[in-house]
């Protein structure tokens, strides 16, 4: 035990040396940020193993090379984490080269955050992994993007633009797991804390069990218009399988189908998106260990109501198909039954004060449906050109345990964040 931490250790001193002997050997451009984050829980009846949603130091070393015919680009990540015990950790958020052949191709291989679609903090065509642990605790909005090792292929044909990602092996999201961020576990009927969360397998590393994504994309007038496809699986473990020891969270298969809309009308910016998802596991509807297929739509528009205070509103809807089935399996298993319809309204506000070096941002999420509703706040003081102080916080209320938000109604955090950039 004890050679395995001195091991872990040694990496993650040695690391930011070899990276950044490698930079000045090579003429990397180089460049980060060293970052404390604390932040504690506000209701003493989350099960949480610790109080503490966050109390880490994380240095963060970018480098980039652009060369004539190619690009290079870097970003790892060093941890430490003293939330209970002291723990020490490193990610490769990002590291791929980047190259042309012609003037119709360009390719991107290697780690890298894969992002598109229209809406802010609602996904729909978006079905990359994402990192909800980090979105919870107060870390920056970067790192709500879990990082995948992908192929991405760009074509332009001349009419349009056509993008392609092939991800080899399955990227799950990244959910709370009791340690710093209680969560609802479906198996015992309640929120729970450590020692309660089964990390499923993912699916078995074949060539068909890869991932694929592809986006058309064209510029028609003032807005930009999209087509969407993905075949892969759920983010999240949504399935279960019966074993002789029970049933057992598993990633159901899935493709999406969706399409989108964004440009400049009105004075300020409208987007329109949806998206079919087909339950490959369940596409008739008549297995309640599975996930039924769904029908997402959203409207969202941004624009500027005042001098330095820009404000914007979607609204998401999705309705599940073979309702009648699914309501039927739920209720013969005693699980929570959510509406055939579920609406989600979200609304964010950023305004800027003392010559922009002050933001108050604002973002609530509130589902009429669902009865539940998650708010994250924030205050942003730019100290100086290198030092950033962020107070925020993030909260969250449901009627039921199950929903969406209301599965964290316990997490109720507050933090400070200090970011010191070179």
């Amino acid at each position: 035990m004890r050679d395995s931490v001195m091991k872990k250790l040694f990496v993650i001193i040695m690391l930011p040396l070899v990276f950044l002997a490698a930079a000045v050997q090579a003429e990397i451009r180089l460049d980060g940020f060293m970052q404390g984050l604390y932040g504690g829980r506000l209701d003493e009846n989350n099960p949480t193993a610790t109080e503490m949603t966050a109390s880490e130091t994380r240095l963060q070393l970018r480098a980039e090379h652009l060369g004539e015919n190619a690009e290079f680009f870097a970003r790892l990540d060093f941890v430490h984490d003293m939330s209970d015990t002291a723990r020490y950790d490193w990610e490769l958020r990002e590291g791929f080269l980047k190259f042309r052949l012609g003037k119709a191709f360009d390719f991107k291989i290697g780690r890298q955050i894969l992002t598109w679609g229209t809406g802010d903090l609602i996904f729909i065509n978006d079905v990359f992994a994402k990192d909800y642990r980090s979105f919870f605790a107060g870390r920056d909005d970067q790192y709500l993007k879990a990082p995948q090792d992908a192929l991405r292929m760009a074509v332009y044909p001349g009419f349009g633009e056509l993008s392609l990602v092939w991800t080899p092996r399955f990227e799950p999201n990244r959910l709370p797991t009791g340690r710093n961020l209680s969560y609802y576990n479906p198996f015992l009927g309640k929120i729970v804390g450590e020692g309660y969360y089964f990390d499923p397998p993912p699916p078995e590393a074949k060539f068909e069990n890869g991932e694929f994504a592809a986006q058309f994309s064209r510029q028609m007038g003032n807005f930009n218009t999209a087509l969407y496809f993905y075949k892969g699986f759920y983010k999240n473990p949504m399935g279960a399988e019966m074993t002789p020891d029970g049933p057992m969270p598993v990633y159901p298969h899935l493709n999406v189908y969706g399409a989108s809309l964004r440009g400049s009308t009105l004075g300020g910016i409208l987007w329109l998106e949806g998206g079919y998802f087909d339950s490959r596991d369940d596409q008739c509807g008549d297995k309640p260990l599975m996930p039924n297929s769904q029908v997402f739509g959203l409207f969202g528009f941004e624009r500027q109501v005042a001098t330095n205070l820009t404000a914007n509103i979607q609204w998401q809807a999705d309705v599940i198909t073979n309702y009648d089935k699914y309501e039927a399996g739920q209720i013969a298993m005693g699980a929570y039954v959510r509406d055939e319809w579920r609406h989600l309204l979200t609304t964010r506000m950023t305004k800027l004060l003392n010559s922009e070096l002050v933001k108050l941002s604002g973002f609530l999420f509130y589902s009429p449906t669902d009865e539940d509703a998650y708010a994250r706040a924030s205050v942003e003081y730019k100290y100086t050109d290198e030092v950033t102080i962020t107070l925020g916080g993030n909260f969250f209320e449901g009627k039921h345990p199950a929903t969406d938000f209301g599965q964290f109604q316990y997490n109720d955090n507050v933090y400070l964040k200090v970011t010191y950039g070179f």
